[in-house]
């Protein structure tokens, strides 16, 4: 009779090298992973969005020295008490890191890693967008599913071979076995292809419904081709001067016709800025644009003083951001009371042309940043949001060195009904 062990061991062997191997795909994606949820939101390899570009970031400042660097993740705003260098970085950019004290040394030192290696790649390659490094993440796990196919594949042959070896050696003995049953009415082997089915299924039917509604990048085209990177960027207009009602409402709300004419009844054509392209690479013609706002004032420039602004007609802008109608959200509770920059939601807005969805505005993405977003808390009964005076646990704790900050989780910010109705 032939042995089937070595067969065995030979199963063994690849179930542990698929094992190993889905092992380092996972680690060696950690450092993007990790860039990707607490750091993308304000920082850019190669350029300045919100706060630093974070390429060569070991060749600045006090981050040669590791150690220093984890002290500053952990606690930016101790840290910066006692240096010059983040001081410097906060008068630069108006805003100061937000604090990761749960991060521990393997996963600093993953999200320092990818950003060398990013840093260290070609510049064309380097500053990928989100959308090509999604789809060569989904390339990766489509080849990886058909190696684990293809292993699959291969176990069940080997035992297939095996079973037809052993019955030739019993026959050869003279050992009497009955029939071997089909493969098709093997239950063995049904209700293994049953399990693979559920678990493979089950994922992906998962990760499908996670997925539901999230529209990360959605860019539309929009009736009137409206520059943020002119406006906002170049020309510096303040946010809330289109979108005054995130000071003070629930809703940012979309300006009234009248607004975009407050300056627009003056210029009228586009001949200083820079050229302007669509997305697919075709140039727009900017004064062509501002005629079409003009259209929907019902405005004539030849003939300015006859101007009725109550005959203007609204524009039909597309929504970008969404969220679910069980969801409250409020922009004066958070850009007013919470101080949280415009662009930590929506990216680098003033560096956008057409607006895309920057945030893919999850559940899990707003808890996270409940998590590790201090409030604008009373430490000394002179600064901050004087509301929080009420905490007195908190002053207490820190007078006392338990805490050094109050994040949005201390204060309820993780209770179901904060965010649900």
């Amino acid at each position: 009779m032939i042995p089937c062990k070595p067969i065995t061991q030979k199963l063994t062997l690849l179930l542990f090298s698929l094992t190993v191997f889905s092992g380092i795909q996972t680690y060696a994606q950690d450092g993007q992973t990790l860039f990707q949820s607490k750091c993308a939101a304000c920082h850019n390899v190669f350029k300045d969005l919100t706060g630093p570009a974070l390429g060569g970031l070991e060749t600045r400042g006090p981050w040669a020295d590791r150690q220093e660097l984890y002290k500053w993740v952990r606690n930016p705003e101790g840290y910066m008490k006692a240096d010059e260098y983040t001081q410097g970085l906060k008068a630069k950019y108006n805003s100061i890191m937000t604090a990761f004290p749960a991060l521990k040394d393997e996963e600093i030192d993953a999200i320092v890693t990818y950003i060398d290696t990013e840093f260290k790649k070609p510049k064309d390659e380097g500053q990928k967008t989100n959308g090509e490094t999604a789809t060569s993440s989904n390339q990766n796990a489509v080849i990886f599913g058909v190696i684990s196919l293809i292993l699959a594949i291969i176990a069940l042959i080997l035992m297939q071979v095996n079973s037809n070896l052993k019955k030739m050696s019993d026959d050869a003995e003279g050992v009497m076995r009955p029939e071997p049953v089909p493969f098709y009415r093997n239950k063995v082997y049904i209700a293994m292809l049953a399990i693979v089915f559920f678990v493979v299924g089950g994922y992906y039917v998962t990760k499908g419904a996670i997925g539901l509604q999230r529209q990360t990048d959605y860019q539309p085209e929009q009736p009137i081709y409206y520059s943020h990177k002119v406006h906002a960027g170049i020309n510096q207009i303040n946010c809330l001067y289109c979108h005054g009602n995130a000071w003070e409402s629930k809703h940012a709300a979309i300006p009234s016709v009248n607004v975009c004419m407050n300056c627009h009844k003056a210029i009228n054509e586009y001949t200083k800025g820079p050229k302007l392209y669509k997305e697919n690479g075709e140039e727009v013609n900017g004064t062509a644009e501002i005629q079409k706002l003009y259209a929907y004032a019902g405005f004539d420039p030849k003939n300015a003083n006859a101007w009725d602004p109550s005959k203007a007609k609204p524009i039909e802008w597309v929504k970008i951001h969404n969220l679910p109608d069980h969801v409250y959200f409020n922009h004066s509770q958070h850009v007013r009371a919470g101080k949280v920059q415009c662009q930590t939601c929506h990216g680098e807005i003033t560096a956008m042309d057409e607006v895309k969805q920057f945030s893919e505005l999850s559940m899990g993405w707003c808890v996270n940043c409940h998590r590790e977003t201090k409030v604008d808390f009373n430490y000394d009964g002179k600064k901050g949001n004087k509301f929080y005076s009420i905490y007195e646990k908190f002053h207490n704790d820190i007078k006392s060195g338990k805490m050094d900050s109050v994040t949005v989780k201390d204060i309820g910010g993780l209770e179901c009904q904060k965010c649900h109705y």
